[in-house]
């Protein structure tokens, strides 16, 4: 599994990051965590607004923080 964060470095792309970690530790799954910080790349998923969550290639939330609680339902949902 791949998870990317994306976002400029923020607080709030920093609290996704950490809340991504917690929810693969409570899922006790062991993941690849990409940062991409870089506006070009950020866009070509086609966010638009940060930070971002890419599960899998897939967007699953952006302009948000999502809890460690609702990005486990993400992750279950794959």
């Amino acid at each position: 599994m791949l998870i990317k964060v994306l976002g400029p470095g923020c607080k709030n792309c920093q609290t996704l990051e950490k809340n991504v970690r917690e929810a693969l530790s409570r899922l006790e799954l062991d993941a690849d965590v990409e940062k991409v910080t870089e506006y070009a790349d950020i866009m070509a998923h086609g966010v638009m607004s940060t930070p971002g969550l890419v599960i899998d290639g897939d967007v699953v939330s952006y302009g948000r923080v999502p809890s460690p609680g609702q990005i486990v339902e993400l992750i279950q949902s794959r």
